[in-house]
């Protein structure tokens, strides 16, 4: 049997101290977090930075490293930083190194890196040992050096290379979300099937219980499958929370793809042991007749600077799409004529349709509709002087030429807000390795006193 305990979803987003503590009371045989992902978009990985505050972070795994400590366990943590680039994996290991100096231990730590070359994509591209997975962008040889960071995501077998070391802290870049978890569970001779199957219900951590927020969980894996039990005090996990979270940021319900191969859980069966814990078997791993990795990647695609307006007046709330609409194309042609360079304006109506767009199903029915401008252009200079073309229209513009000319409000001055470089997504593909290390690479350093 193997235990891993998993205090949070992610580190940054905060756990319940005493479930923590309830769970070394457990004695598991590693403690597993993740770090990030690519739900907060591609300024992350882009950049190579991580969405939480340092601050926060370090609070955090300051107590994950006590706890490893009192529990004498490896720690180890997937996709440092967010995005897993090697930037954001350094940024973690330079807080890892400032906590054991502080704390005077003096630790071993196990560094993956999963960051990948343009130029050894590109040739890998070649060679034809990168494919696109649905609904991938195209892409050519180009793309690879177009892109800020690139990282192929880790699996188990990556994972295991790094537990070997006997490192005390295992700190890797980009990895599947259950990598970190079915890992040891894998290397000790857990059935696999059961081993990717709960380590998929157990990478959001409470997530699949029903106290999201407590946080901390306990997979018990085995010979057969696996048990999960919520530490949360008022925590419960029921076959239906279990079950269901196959469904979470997953096209099929039955089937998760990983490296290597997927796992099927077509026939699993879940039982309640109790009020709080479920028993599950009979997933099944398949193995490919090929290794693959995920790859992604992000690159800058221009600079952004946004303002924003609020519209209260009725009859331009019930015309606001008409009125922002002649406002783009005015504006458009205005910046055109005197700026020149490539840039484009778009007008987002906040309580409108703002988050759905043309797929928002319900009629405005808004007494106030915030209009957020955004210029995009292929300089930060431009999109600024762009945006400040844009700032007399969202003002003063009316509806028609014919009525008086109306004032609107800016929540800010100057309402010009710049975001810098943007960035996006361009890489959903897999590369083929013929060796699970191929495409990454471990070292093992001392941290501490």
């Amino acid at each position: 049997m193997v235990k891993v305990l998993i205090p949070s979803g992610a580190l940054g987003l905060g756990y319940d101290r005493e479930a923590l503590a309830r769970g070394i009371a457990q004695q598991p045989d590693i403690i597993a977090i993740d770090g990030g992902s690519t739900d907060s978009g591609p300024h992350y990985l882009g950049t190579g930075t991580s969405k939480y505050s340092r601050n926060s972070t370090k609070s955090e795994w300051r107590e994950l490293m006590a706890a490893r400590a009192q529990a004498g366990v490896p720690l180890i943590i997937g996709t440092a930083g967010t995005c897993g680039a090697d930037d954001a994996v350094d940024w973690l290991v330079d807080i890892t190194r400032e906590i054991a100096s502080e704390t005077g231990e003096r630790l071993k730590i196990a560094v993956l890196k999963s960051g990948q070359q343009g130029s050894d994509m590109a040739t890998a591209y070649a060679q034809g040992r990168i494919s696109p997975l649905p609904a991938a962008p195209d892409i050519d040889a180009d793309t690879f050096s177009s892109c800020s960071n690139i990282v192929a995501l880790a699996g188990a077998e990556q994972i295991q290379a790094a537990l070997e070391t006997g490192a005390e802290i295992v700190i890797a870049g980009r990895t599947t979300d259950t990598a970190i978890i079915a890992a040891l569970p894998l290397a000790r001779g857990c059935t696999a099937g059961g081993a990717w199957h709960g380590a998929k219900i157990g990478e959001c951590g409470a997530l699949a219980t029903t106290s999201p927020n407590s946080g901390t969980i306990l997979i018990e894996f085995d010979a057969e499958g696996f048990t999960m039990t919520p530490m949360g005090a008022e925590a419960r996990a029921t076959p239906h929370t279990v079950s269901a979270h196959m469904l979470y940021e997953n096209s099929d319900p039955y089937v998760l793809y990983e490296p290597g191969g997927h796992l099927d859980v077509t026939n699993a069966i879940y039982t309640a042991l109790d009020d709080r814990r479920v028993r599950v078997t009979g997933g099944v791993w398949h193995v490919a007749d090929r290794y693959t990795v995920k790859l992604e990647g992000a690159r800058c695609v221009g600079f952004q600077t946004v303002s924003l307006a609020l519209v209260r007046d009725p009859r331009y709330v019930e015309n606001i799409r008409e009125w922002c609409e002649d406002i783009r194309l005015k504006c458009t042609a205005k910046a055109a004529a005197r700026v020149g360079g490539t840039f484009s304006i778009e007008l987002r109506l906040i309580g409108v349709d703002a988050t759905l767009g043309s797929l928002e199903p319900r009629a405005p029915s808004s007494a106030e509709v915030g209009v957020l401008g955004i210029v995009t252009a292929e300089t930060e200079a431009l999109s600024r002087e762009v945006a400040k073309m844009l700032n007399p229209y969202l003002l003063h513009h009316p509806l028609t030429e014919q009525e008086e000319m109306p004032t609107f409000a800016f929540p800010f001055s100057p309402p010009e807000m710049s975001r810098g470089a943007i960035h996006e997504f361009c890489l959903n593909h897999v590369l083929t390795l013929e060796d699970p290390m191929q495409a990454f690479r471990l070292s093992t350093i001392e941290v501490g006193s």
